[in-house]
Parts: structure tokens; C-alpha cells; sequence
């Protein structure tokens, strides 16, 4: 009898729960803006949220950084569709429909650093790769 009045009042404060009445209010504000000169197609977000892909109807790949100003455009070509990130910061997917394909473009930033009135050893012309291991356990 007790395990009966259990399952009653449980199924009761489900139902009550499920059919009662009730509102929320969902507060929400537009943070920035990228304003465009061409129809956006997809947009992807960096696994960091250091930058936004953002596909447009020109068949290029704009990346912004976190601030909204626009860093590069990469050319992918009409037929692209849709943009995804990947598993790694610099890994973007490209899928086309039209095509049937799915590009796995891998890509760097690449900046400059001034060196001028640093101390050097060697030509003072030779070029310098500084490599980045962010991958480390």
C-alpha cells in the first residue's frame, strides 16, 4: 500500500510538473557585430573562440580575430557550402554539396616579430623559424 501511495504521488508531481503553467524570461545581449560586404553563408567558431570563420557567398573564408577585426580571407572557391572546425586550432573542413567532398585544410598564422636592435649570432639576414609545441600533456 505505501509503495502504491509512492508511485501516485510521484506520477502526480510529474504530471503537475509537466502540465503546470510557466514562463521564463531569457535575458540576452548582442556582444559585437562583424558587419560584412557580402552574404555570409556558414560561420565556425575557433575551439579557442580566438577566431571566427566565416563563409560568404564569394567563395571565401573570412577569419576574424576576437575583436572582430578581419585578419584574412581565404580563398575555397564557390562550391563550399559549409564550414566546420576540427579537433585541432588549425584544422577547418570545407563540404560541398555540389562536389560531394569534404577539404581538410590545415593552416598557420604567420607573424612577424621585429628583431631590429636585438643581438644575433650568425648573418643578420638568415631566416628564423620559431616553432610552437602547444600540444604537450
Amino acid at each position: 500500500m505505501k509503495f502504491k501511495m509512492v508511485i501516485l504521488t510521484l506520477l502526480v508531481s510529474i504530471a503537475a510538473a509537466f502540465f503546470s503553467p510557466c514562463s521564463a524570461v531569457v535575458e540576452w545581449s548582442v556582444l559585437s557585430r562583424l558587419q560584412l560586404d557580402t552574404l555570409p553563408i556558414d560561420v565556425a567558431v575557433s575551439l579557442n573562440d580566438k577566431w571566427v570563420f566565416v563563409l560568404n557567398d564569394r567563395g571565401e573564408v573570412l577569419v576574424f580575430s576576437r575583436d572582430g577585426s578581419l585578419k584574412e580571407k581565404i580563398i575555397v572557391g564557390k562550391n563550399i557550402d559549409q564550414i566546420k572546425v576540427g579537433p585541432r586550432e588549425n584544422l577547418l573542413y570545407l563540404n560541398s554539396r555540389k562536389n560531394k567532398t569534404v577539404d581538410i585544410v590545415e593552416f598557420d598564422f604567420i607573424h612577424k616579430i621585429n628583431t631590429a636592435d636585438s643581438p644575433f649570432k650568425g648573418p643578420a639576414d638568415a631566416p628564423v623559424v620559431i616553432a610552437v609545441f602547444t600540444d604537450f600533456e
